[in-house]
């Protein structure tokens, strides 16, 4: 039978277990250095942006829906 302090989940030993998480910390660093594509990056701040008639309510705007 096997030493079941070797065993993680799904019975990976921890010598692959370890192995996994170094090649997942490379491939999360590597994503990490590539950085927000310039496009990505202006659509991000169009989102973060408020709208253009944010002076108006949504109950103002109700008012001025053309069906006074």
């Amino acid at each position: 039978m096997k030493d079941p302090k070797s065993q993680g989940k799904g019975g990976l030993n921890a010598e692959i277990q370890s192995r996994i998480g170094h090649q997942l910390r490379a491939m999360y660093d590597d994503v990490v250095r590539q950085g927000v594509p310039d496009r990505f990056a202006e659509l991000i701040r169009k989102l973060d942006s408020p709208p253009e008639d944010a002076a108006s309510t949504p109950e103002q705007t109700a008012k001025n829906d053309g069906r006074d």
